[in-house]
């Protein structure tokens, strides 16, 4: 019996040619980085020597299959079939865009973004890219393309810490009779215009689709927004090295950025909100018919996002500090309710032209994974089309102040109810599932053996 030749894994032809002609552009280059997001969307990879690169673009680069489920600490999940189990071997990871420059560093550096697939070229199942790819997939059978953007919120901060080791915002509010916000005030954004012009050549460099800066609602928090795209795989990618351009900008300012959803206890919380439709083979927009309130499909995608919405809280919200950020009256929903032009809801319908028809998804926090997010928004918009599920009725007003069912609130009940959820086997593999329950029972077990400072000073002493 003869046996199949197996075809050596390689470079897309493009992503190679474009990178290496780069590469003979840019004779200055000293550094490569190259990297790959893991299920926390942190980048995880090698820095290449320039002399090094162009293997990159030939037989792509060797990392443990274990590099993409590391806690958020960077270590190895305990029974993780990633690591002793399958003697901690390796994929591959092949270039998805060609090389770019990563302007904030002193020496001339690009970076390139890598995805982890199996020695033989089949998908991996622990990379986030890959998972969103295959929910993307099913939405081509039926005659549909999903198009989204986001909303990035973070705060910038001071290099320094206060006495306590915590964060500085770069525009600590001064202490008077009003505190202030200064929500949408322009003299905020200019006042870091250096930091932002800096961001914004950097996302040109990149292809980033980054729009409109505005000032938030706390001292020292900004959103940018990025451009809509019928590309969800890439829509993600980009939030992403968007991140990393923040964070990247603000080293080389001496600040920092942070993408945690609560940093500060009495501020507002960052949120990422996805908006979303769906057009035909066409363009045509499915969502829109013409009214208002948008058409069947709008509201069966509304309803399967409303169902599944405490299924996925442990990727919306995967982290312990992401439950601090959802607070009464804080913008950040309570409660599972959609609503037209309506913030306080979780699932905003927004005042557009009918042909812009679209949802805006308000639970996730900037510190969750974009490829998971919208996978698991995909997923619930399915899960409600596949059964023609049907929403109630839309909240006017403060939602709130209205009944109905409630996120779950707490990060052990999030992760219990990922793991008992009968949704996932219909739209995840199994395998990313039970890796993601692993990954996320580690984390919760650490941060719940750490006793902080304010129960020390609340307990120690007094009881």
């Amino acid at each position: 019996m003869s046996q199949k030749s197996v075809k050596p894994l390689s470079c897309p032809e493009e992503i190679a040619r474009q990178s290496l002609q780069f590469l003979d552009e840019n004779p200055d280059l000293v550094w490569v980085e190259a990297f790959v997001f893991d299920l926390n969307g942190v980048p995880r990879g090698k820095l290449v020597p320039v002399e090094s690169a162009r293997k990159l673009f030939s037989a792509g680069l060797q990392l443990p299959r274990s590099a993409l489920s590391l806690d958020i600490w960077g270590r190895d999940v305990e029974d993780s079939p990633l690591v002793f189990a399958s003697g901690d071997s390796d994929g591959v990871c092949l270039p998805v865009s060609p090389l770019t420059h990563a302007p904030w560093h002193d020496e001339p550096t690009a970076q390139v973004q890598l995805q982890m697939v199996e020695p033989d070229g089949s998908p991996f199942f622990g990379d986030p890219r890959g998972l969103l790819e295959s929910v993307c997939a099913r939405f081509k059978k039926l005659g549909m393309t999903p198009v989204a953007a986001t909303e990035l919120e973070f705060y910038l901060l001071q290099d320094e810490s206060d006495d306590n080791g915590y964060p500085i915002p770069v525009a600590q509010s001064e202490t008077g009779i009003v505190p202030a916000t200064d929500v949408y005030d322009l003299s905020a954004v200019n006042e870091q215009r250096e930091f932002f012009d800096d961001v914004r050549r950097a996302c040109e460099m990149q292809e980033i689709p980054a729009d409109t800066i505005l000032k938030e609602c706390a001292p020292g928090q900004y959103e940018i927004n990025l451009n809509h795209t019928d590309n969800l795989v890439e829509i993600a990618d980009k939030t992403l090295l968007f991140k990393r351009i923040l964070k990247g900008v603000a080293r080389s300012h001496n600040m920092r950025v942070s993408t945690m959803a609560k940093p500060f206890g009495d501020l507002a919380g960052s949120g990422m909100h996805v908006h979303l439709s769906l057009v035909d083979e066409s363009g045509k927009n499915l969502f829109d018919n013409g009214t208002v309130e948008g058409s069947d499909l709008l509201r069966h995608a509304v309803a399967g996002m409303m169902a599944t919405a405490n299924d996925s809280m442990a990727i919306f919200a995967p982290h312990s500090n992401s439950y601090r950020r959802f607070q009464e009256s804080s913008h950040a929903p309570l409660g599972i309710a959609w609503g037209y032009d309506n913030r306080t809801t979780a699932l905003r319908i927004p005042a557009s032209p009918p042909a812009a028809r679209r949802f805006e998804h308000r639970i996730s926090g900037s510190d969750a994974n974009p490829y998971l997010v919208l996978a698991a928004i995909l997923a619930g918009v399915l899960h409600g089309i596949e059964n023609k599920l049907l929403p109630p009725e839309p909240v006017k007003g403060d939602a709130y102040q209205v009944e109905s069912e409630m996120l779950v609130n707490t990060w052990s009940g999030a992760n219990r109810r990922f793991e008992q959820s009968d949704v996932w086997h219909k739209y995840f593999p199994e395998k990313f599932t039970s890796l993601y329950q692993l990954l996320k029972a580690q984390e919760f077990r650490e941060i719940s053996m750490r006793i902080t400072d304010v129960e020390y000073q609340s307990y120690l002493n007094r009881v």
